[in-house]
């Protein structure tokens, strides 16, 4: 019988501190956006998948909790009708560019109730503005603050970053292991990570070192990804 690990250990920390700016040019600016968001100025970060939108907004969050304020995150995982919180201090729309219409209406009435309150509003998508497939006066809230677009990390940075947590689970990554981390589905960097976080509880439930035989066996094991 397989050991089923508790749910202890360590967990991806989604923080400013473990966010990798990689090529973002413009960083220091989107950072110090981050950490005092204003009320004026709603802010949007726009990117392919992988670069990083939702690890901000999870931080933005993660900062404001810390400080004791309540915030309201509303994305695709969200359902509808959505619900204002007169007491949070801040407002997170992540996934704007794949809104259906319920989900768009929502949004600006999230938006128009936030910016009549005070409350700073942090958005984000893969899409610049201009682009996003949603309604216009929503697409107009969106950009008329501050827009940055944010670059996915380079296949070395990726690599640190594995690293790094590997490291911080208590995990030796081999160069075989990590090379089939990258090779398995798309370089998006929250599936990787995830990838490595069902690797480490896998490792602890069959009792055995993280090997490249293992990942390849638990690959193989859709049914046990999710131990």
């Amino acid at each position: 019988m397989r050991q089923v690990p508790l749910a202890f250990g360590p967990e991806p920390v989604l923080r400013f501190d473990t966010f990798l700016p990689g090529g973002n040019a413009q960083w220091e600016q989107v950072l110090m956006a981050l950490l005092s968001p204003s009320p004026s100025m709603p802010l949007y970060l726009w990117g392919p998948p992988g670069s990083g939108k939702t690890h901000l907004l999870q931080a933005a969050v993660s900062q404001a909790q810390s400080f004791g304020l309540r915030t309201m995150k509303f994305d695709l995982t969200t359902s509808t009708p959505w619900e204002y919180d007169e007491d949070a201090r801040l407002l997170l729309l992540d996934d704007c560019d794949r809104y259906d219409a319920d989900r768009q209406h929502e949004a600006f009435r999230m938006f128009i109730e936030a910016t009549i309150a005070g409350v700073p509003i942090i958005a984000g998508g893969r899409l610049p503005p201009v682009d996003l497939p949603v309604r216009d006066d929503l697409r107009t809230r969106l950009a008329w603050g501050l827009v940055y677009r944010l670059v996915p990390p380079t296949d070395e940075q990726v690599c640190a970053l594995l690293r790094r947590d590997a490291t911080r689970r208590g995990i030796p990554l081999s160069d075989e292991v990590l090379a089939c981390l990258l090779g398995h589905g798309e370089r998006d960097l929250t599936h990787l990570m995830d990838l490595l976080g069902r690797l480490d509880r896998y490792a602890l439930a069959t009792k055995r070192p993280v090997t490249l035989p293992l990942l390849r066996q638990m690959l193989a094991e859709p049914d046990l990804h999710t131990i």
